[in-house]
């Protein structure tokens, strides 16, 4: 038994590093049997927390310290802890080594503000331990989160009118700006891609996730079998197609016919892709929501779709608030150290603590209680999993779960009839699942805020910088539900309500069922796409008045109650669903300031212009000021650079003027085939021209009270001027060219 064991673990080893046509005449280890799981466990007495480090963090501001925290583990040898910045992406050295019975770890070299990601490595001389935690403390809100592609299967949206329109309201309250597309499920999948590609294209900065909903039609793409069957050989489903923007993905290759059903047979030309592993980097997250070909459920499909947009709205709204817990029902164990229940023990830690994580069986633990995560493993069919149950069980229950991971053969194949990995969200509060175990997935980074379709992206990605397992970057690894789903939910503010005031817009709300730390205000008319945040500081009160708005026409205005999110991975500020009101704007007017006048020896007469102001300041240039609309001012010999500012309640605008009175003559004009930049300067300013029979020009250079600072009567062409001497400020540069004479202003900073 014991050289049977490591003949599988040695084969499975060699398969990760095989090509897949080498890959097809190996055999690694099914998930059907029971019987061969007896023998690793029976032979290897470690179990899957052996094989994980449950993290947690906790934290304090002042002075700023993260200290990590996890239970004992008897077998180890050491633990190794690394740090990067979240954005990073290298571990870089390692921090600390610490003793094998260390269960904390004090890190006082952080700081406020800052997303950090840590690696605990447990190392044994049986079984190593991997952990992973992003923390930080009072780590910044995330307004908005980028683009989401929400592409609707055509059949089903005239049936889902109202769930649909909630569904994106619900994706914009959250930070999303949604661009919706319909397709048939009859498409092509590259012209479903086509779709995708066009609209990430037109953004590809902020274009970020893909929500597919309805039987979107299906990619399949590979020649493998990740779950160690070779009469399930061939191309598996890839909704990774969806996502991946750049790369090659090719039909000309793989000719494998081995697979028991047709779907799965993979030839050149098929419409089924070569490709076994992400031909490249994926730039999409994606998650499905496709209850097609479900007869187990009484629902049909549309009822099925309508329930599932209707429990995620609740859970969005924090309508019901599932308990921040999870089970785990593994009945694989060790497993010659794949640890397929890992996925849960290590991700768990960071996102509901590991007091809070336990054993239990996966259908009655939750038939009656309530918990945030969940995950099930035992050997599989396309519609069950031993040790768990079946897809008619899951048609028969109400599980209050909301994020869950299954594992086991067949049924991560989920483009099956009753499929086991789909049957979940059809019922219950589940809303997503996830084939964790081959490979391991990664949630961890949704316990300071993140969203599941980010960790999505992330496994798919993973390239051995998180411990993985087999089938690491594999084109099977796929989201089943909502990519905008986040672990950790504050109750929005209700009954918000806008109405005009004036040029602006009074809204008023009821207070969230939580208590937090206040409000902020959003609006967003027609002419623009993203609300804009319109308070500085959170607003504490159930009341806004924005007394300006620029744009006329209907204005949509959000409310986001906003609170310091505790978590068991640090702090960070966390917004609660946005909920809406519009009101109809007429805008107020933007003021244009102009004005003329007559100089009459040292008397100037002002003519104000100037539309929609009523209000005015005249700075003649001499230190003197006037409010009246037109004024009149006398001034001494000189010159004098002036302004007007022209206002109303919500906007302004400045006008300059030049007044020489050493000639008696009025405006100089600017001539924009002369140019002195940059402005704003640092005090260096280049002078060039475009006539190139220009020698030179005589360059004088005035304050704005009319005092000469700098003077210069054979500049250049090209020539840069020294004015670092002169302090900050506005000044005007008059300029001769033979008898021409003109004008520039420049700023000194």
């Amino acid at each position: 038994m014991r050289l049977y064991v490591h003949t599988v673990l040695h084969r499975l080893i060699s398969l990760c590093l095989l090509p897949t046509s080498a890959r097809r005449y190996m055999y690694i280890p099914g998930l059907t049997a029971l019987f061969y799981f007896g023998f690793a466990t029976a032979i290897i007495a470690q179990n899957c927390r052996d094989a994980s480090v449950e993290l947690r963090a906790d934290v304090q501001a002042e002075p700023p310290v993260i200290t990590l925290n996890w239970p004992p583990h008897d077998d180890a040898t050491n633990f190794v802890i690394y740090r990067k910045l979240k954005s990073e992406n290298n571990w870089g050295s390692v921090m600390s080594i610490l003793d094998p019975d260390a269960t904390q770890y004090v890190d006082t070299t952080v700081s406020l503000n800052i997303s950090y990601e840590y690696r605990v490595l447990k190392t044994s001389d049986v079984a190593s331990g991997y952990g992973y935690i992003n923390s930080g403390i009072e780590v910044p809100v995330t307004e908005f989160r980028g683009i989401m592609i929400l592409v609707i299967e055509e059949s089903v949206k005239d049936s889902l009118t109202q769930e649909i329109a909630t569904l994106v309201d619900d994706l914009e309250g959250d930070g999303w700006r949604v661009r919706p597309a319909y397709v048939s499920r009859k498409a092509d999948v590259t012209s479903v891609k086509e779709t995708i590609v066009n609209i990430y294209n037109e953004d590809k900065t902020n274009t970020k996730a893909v929500y597919l909903l309805g039987r979107i039609p299906v990619p399949y793409s590979g020649d493998i079998f990740p779950d160690g069957h070779p009469d399930h050989e061939g191309a598996w489903p890839a909704d990774v197609y969806y996502g991946e923007m750049n790369g090659n993905w090719t039909d000309n290759v793989i000719n494998v016919v081995v697979a028991n059903q047709e779907r799965h047979r993979n030839t050149p030309g098929d419409g089924k892709f070569d490709q076994s592993v992400i031909p490249g980097d994926t730039e999409l997250q994606v998650g499905r929501v496709d209850f097609a070909n479900m007869p187990a459920f009484t629902a049909t499909e549309i009822q099925l779709l309508r329930n599932y947009l209707n429990k995620s709205h609740a859970y969005k709204h924090k309508m019901f608030a599932p308990v921040s817990r999870a089970v785990v029902d593994d009945n694989f164990g060790y497993f010659s150290g794949e640890a397929f229940a890992a996925s849960s023990w290590k991700n768990f830690g960071p996102l509901c603590g590991p007091e809070n994580v336990s054993a239990g069986d996966y259908f009655t633990t939750m038939a009656d209680s309530s918990y945030l995560w969940s995950y099930g493993c035992g050997g599989g069919s396309y519609t069950s999993a031993g040790g768990i149950g079946n897809t008619n069980n899951f048609a028969a229950s109400n599980l209050q779960s909301v994020f869950t991971m299954l594992f086991g053969s067949y049924f991560g194949d989920w483009d099956a009839t009753n499929n086991f990995l789909r049957a979940p969200l059809a019922q219950g509060t589940t809303l997503t699942n996830a084939w964790s175990g081959r490979p391991h997935w990664m949630f961890h980074h949704m316990g300071l805020g993140e969203n599941i379709g980010y960790s999505a992206r992330l496994t798919q990605n993973n390239n051995g910088f998180y411990h993985a397992s087999y089938g690491a970057r594999f084109i099977h690894i796929a989201l089943m539900g909502d990519p905008s789903l986040r672990n950790d939910v504050v109750a929005p503010a209700k009954n918000v309500t806008a109405s005009r005031l004036g040029d602006g817009a009074e809204i008023s709300w009821d207070a969230s069922d939580d208590e937090v730390m206040g409000y902020h205000v959003y609006a967003k008319s027609d002419q623009s796409p993203d609300y804009v945040r319109l308070n500085d500081e959170p607003v504490l009160s159930g009341s806004y008045t924005q007394p300006c708005l620029p744009d006329s026409g209907l204005h949509s205005f959000m409310v986001r109650a906003i609170d310091l999110q505790t978590s068991p991975s640090g702090t960070y500020y966390n917004l609660s669903q946005g909920i809406t009101d519009t009101a109809m704007i007429f805008g107020f007017k933007e003021v244009d300031a102009y004005a003329e006048f007559e100089v009459a020896e040292f008397l100037v007469l002002f003519s104000n212009f100037s539309t929609n102001a009523n209000a005015y300041e005249w700075h003649f240039g001499d230190g003197n000021i006037s409010t009246e609309e037109n004024p009149m001012h006398t001034y001494m010999t000189g010159v004098y650079a002036g302004f007007l500012v022209a206002s109303n309640d919500c906007s302004t605008d400045t006008f300059f003027f030049d007044i020489d009175i050493t000639t008696g003559t009025s405006i100089l004009q600017d001539d924009p085939s002369i140019h002195i930049t940059p402005s704003p300067s640092n005090g260096l300013v280049q002078v060039r021209w475009d006539d190139s029979d220009v020698a030179s020009l005589s360059l004088r250079i005035f304050s704005v009270t009319g005092q000469q600072m700098f003077v210069n009567h054979q500049v250049s062409n090209g020539t840069t001027l020294d004015l670092t001497s002169l302090p900050p400020g506005m000044y005007m540069v008059h300029i001769t060219r033979g008898k021409e004479e003109s004008m520039k202003r420049i700023l000194l900073e």
